[in-house]
């Protein structure tokens, strides 16, 4: 099996035209991020070179000048002479992405990039007035909540071992405009999106979709006037009561049936699927039902509780994407009638194409699908008995979401461990497999989709 070889800065100049079939990610802004945008990439051989084909879409290969500049894509035909004369070389593959080498014309044309703004999927699509010239959707990770958490427990559970611990209550201060992480997070990736497709086209308008939505008005389509300082539980004491006058004062799981007359407040969703204490997600039971579900004999069957944070992060951020862009907006409806016209099926890419003013005339393009993801996962080991726990700050050479070839078939990478001596992959059955380091071939990093 061959080795890694020798590392260099780029890839190869002569490598064809490829359409990537593996999953793309967006690389997490952090200072591993940040280093990385430097590392250099081992060399990738003719066997790894992908032929696009045609597939009776619009492909389309994205230049820049020397002065890294975007420039107008051109057709895979254009960019293989160029890579074949030596007037280009391959800065990017995914999307791929070309540089020349000597001066050329600057003629552009008007670009709309447009953004179809979401809480968990962003859609985006760049046309001109007769061709798509990139179109896909990202999905954004959901996870910051819950390492912000391990976190906190990580910290709380090392200064508890303390002799002295310094009192910190009264020493943070929000300033103003401050949003929780999670939600400044999502906000932040809006803007990186936009920010790294201008570098690969000439953008000369950006559009994004706003929308203000009334969460009561959602809930109680008549509600009017004073109502709205009026909410379900006015006259409560709190929400405990409230539940309980809501549920008649009864056990909602065995309906008195074991005749227990102490009621208590059961979260129907544990704290994994984000238990809250709004009344929705609230249930009046007696005390042995609520025993007997904490001790496994009798669960309490969860129901979906329809929550609005999709919602109430467009309501948010909103003003503040149309801000930080310096660009135009539209409103939801406007999009939706838009495409029930031109027939589009609903999609946050065919949002976005409509959004950027496509039409029926305008040829699409293949979309690009993303998934963001951490790049490096870093974490305090706490299971070492004996020590006390350690960061494991060595970057290893392979890196979750790599590429790579093991025994002629392409793989992707879950993690490294053994000291980076073993990596454990990925097929495309969704096996894992377990290889020393030296049997696998590295394909390309999975970086950022834009990189």
């Amino acid at each position: 099996m061959q080795k890694l070889e020798k590392r260099h800065n780029n890839t190869p100049t002569d490598a064809p035209q490829i359409r990537s079939n593996c999953n793309s990610v967006i690389k997490h802004d952090c200072v591993v991020g940040q280093v990385l945008q430097n590392a250099k990439t081992f060399s990738s051989n003719s066997d790894v070179d992908q032929q696009s084909g045609k597939t009776g879409h619009n492909l389309s290969v994205y230049v820049i000048n020397l002065q890294k500049e975007p420039l107008m894509p051109c057709k895979p035909a254009k960019a293989r002479h160029l890579l074949e004369q030596g007037k280009a070389i391959v800065v990017s593959r995914k999307p791929f992405t070309i540089q020349l080498l000597e001066t050329k014309g600057t003629a552009r044309q008007p670009v709309t990039l447009g953004l179809d703004n979401g809480y968990k999927t962003i859609g985006f699509s760049a046309v001109t007035s007769k061709k798509e010239l990139l179109s896909g959707e990202v999905q954004l990770r959901t996870n910051i909540s819950k390492l912000l958490e391990q976190r906190r427990n990580y910290r709380r559970t090392r200064r508890n071992k303390l002799w002295h611990r310094q009192a910190r209550f009264d020493n943070r201060s929000k300033p103003k405009g401050w949003l929780a992480p999670s939600i400044q997070h999502k906000l932040d990736s809006h803007i990186r999106l936009v920010e790294k497709i201008k570098k690969l086209l000439p953008i000369t308008e950006t559009m994004v979709e706003v929308a203000g939505f009334d969460i009561q008005k959602i809930k109680n389509l008549d509600i009017q006037g004073e109502e709205y300082q009026q909410g379900e539980q006015l006259g409560f004491w709190n929400v405990r009561e409230y539940v309980l006058h809501r549920d008649n004062h009864a056990c909602q799981h065995c309906h008195g049936k074991k005749k227990d007359l102490i009621l208590q407040v059961h979260h129907i969703n544990g704290k994994a699927e984000g238990a809250t204490d709004r009344s929705e997600k609230l249930l009046t039971v007696c005390k042995t039902c609520h025993e007997e579900h904490h001790t496994g004999v009798d669960i309490i069957p969860k129901k979906k509780v329809k929550n609005f944070k999709p919602e109430t992060f467009m309501t948010m951020v909103r003003w503040k994407i149309v801000n930080a862009l310096g660009c135009g907006h539209t409103y939801g409806y406007v999009t939706k009638h838009n495409r029930i016209k031109q027939g589009l099926q609903k999609s946050h890419i065919n949002d976005a194409f409509v959004i950027a003013g496509g039409t029926r005339d305008v040829a699409r393009t293949i979309p690009l699908i993303a998934k963001q993801v951490r790049r490096n996962n870093r974490s305090i080991q706490t299971n070492r008995k004996g020590f006390k726990p350690s960061i494991r700050r060595q970057r290893y050479k392979l890196q979750p979401n790599d590429l790579v070839r093991y025994h002629g078939k392409e793989c992707m990478v879950k993690g490294v461990f053994s000291y980076g001596k073993w990596v454990r992959l990925i097929d495309d059955a969704k096996e894992i497999i377990n290889s020393n380091i030296r049997n696998v071939e590295l394909i390309c990093y999975g970086k950022e989709i834009f990189g």
